[in-house]
């Protein structure tokens, strides 16, 4: 019998920092990526944070010739920032925003603002034919609330309930496909909690950990301190930097996937004074093949570690949890006592109305002031109370679905 054909597929994976008026040089950066992807020719390209559209745009013209299919993911206020550049004919998308993003009072980051997401993309292959079949790939984009500070990382909840999503995301889309991969700026350290969680319940391989060739910067770190964009003090415990950046991939059904050669990019353009970005690009060329009998690894295999992983995450979850309950009681009672106040304001105002303080001023002017400073401190504090409410069902909800995942493992190992 005929030995199947094996596919190379490459993959570039980016987060861009491409945001109008605020990144620097961006535009210049941006052509420098078309130029790189036009030069190299990869099968499937994701990108992260190309927060303009027309920068898309700019893109989608440049790169035609040679990735006729692409895909923009629209969501939040500013936009997701993914996008999809592929060789392959786009069957199907589909963009999920994660139900926890960070606070909208927190001006200064913006994670809430964007809307994280994850953008899924179908593509077929229609040049490596077996047994009459064409090969499908279920290539999902995401980037994660980013962390700020690993020493009190207030956002530790609200990014392991989006990875436990993105898990769950990936276990009920991908069952159509025949290869499933993950590229995108995680916000994770390869040992945290979140990046085992999500590997751990997927199954999802790590392109760097599983490469038979690397090359590029050491430990695969994609956020490094030499890079002229980065913000040196928040990698000083970090003296090579950190790996964020992820390809991850996994085999369904009868195929197998192993990573022959992973690359990052080392710094500066070739010939220019900047780098492509913030972050590192990570490359990767992976073997794809079909095998005669099913592939082991499917979405029904974890790991057997996968118990403490869950445990640990819905215990940081409950921690998270906690916090919010005394966020929702803080501005539900700064709601209360600045409606108290406007009662008694109207209850004054009756009193000079009704004569009892006849002979006495009034003074209008304080009055005034006191009360726009009531309904602003109302207006905001019921506001957030809702906020917090809404973070208080959705922490809940995933620590719930995080016991029932955990007495499923315990019952069935």
């Amino acid at each position: 019998m005929e030995e199947d054909p094996a596919l190379l597929l490459r993959v570039f994976d980016l987060n861009c920092w491409a945001i109008r008026y605020l990144s620097k040089r961006r535009q210049e950066r941006v052509r420098l990526i078309g130029d790189v992807l036009r030069r190299e020719g990869f099968d499937l390209v994701l990108l992260q944070e190309v927060w303009s559209e027309r920068d898309y745009s700019d893109l989608k013209v440049k790169l035609r010739g040679c990735y006729p299919f692409s895909h923009y993911f629209r969501s939040g206020v500013i936009g997701s920032g993914l996008c999809v550049f592929s060789r392959f004919p786009i069957l199907d998308t589909l963009l999920y925003q994660y139900s926890l993003n960070g606070y909208p009072y927190m001006l200064q980051h913006g994670d809430w603002f964007c809307g994280k997401s994850v953008g899924l993309v179908g593509a077929l292959d229609r040049g490596r034919c077996w047994h009459g079949s064409h090969n499908r790939f279920a290539p999902p984009s995401c980037q994660l609330h980013a962390e700020y500070c690993r020493e009190k990382d207030a956002y530790l909840p609200h990014r392991l309930v989006q990875a436990w999503e993105l898990a769950q995301f990936i276990r009920h889309t991908s069952k159509a496909a025949d290869v499933v991969l993950l590229g995108g700026d995680l916000n994770m350290h390869p040992e945290d909690v979140g990046i085992r969680l999500l590997r751990g319940w997927t199954g999802l391989r790590d392109a760097f950990a599983e490469a038979a060739r690397f090359e590029g910067c050491e430990d695969g770190c994609t956020l490094v301190p030499n890079n002229c964009f980065t913000v040196k003090t928040e990698l000083l415990p970090f003296p090579l930097g950190i790996r964020i950046d992820y390809i991850l991939y996994k085999a369904i059904s009868s195929f197998t996937v192993k990573c022959e050669e992973l690359k990052t990019t080392t710094g500066t353009v070739p010939g220019m004074d900047i780098p492509f970005s913030d972050h590192e690009a990570v490359m990767a060329t992976l073997h794809v093949r079909r095998q005669g009998c099913a592939a082991g690894a499917n979405l029904g295999t974890v790991e057997p570690t996968l118990v403490d992983v869950v445990t640990e995450a819905r215990t940081e979850v409950g921690v998270g949890l906690r916090a919010a309950q005394r966020q929702r009681y803080s501005t539900g009672r700064m709601a209360v006592l600045a409606l108290l106040l406007l009662l008694l304001q109207a209850a004054a105002a009756l009193g000079v109305l009704a004569g009892l303080a006849a002979g006495q001023p009034f003074p209008k002017l304080s009055f005034a002031l006191l009360t726009f400073l009531a309904v602003g401190v109302l207006l905001l504090a019921t506001g957030l109370h809702l906020f917090h409410t809404m973070e208080v069902k959705m922490l809940q909800g995933t620590e719930e679905q995080m016991r029932m995942a955990l007495r499923a493992l315990q019952e069935h190992p």
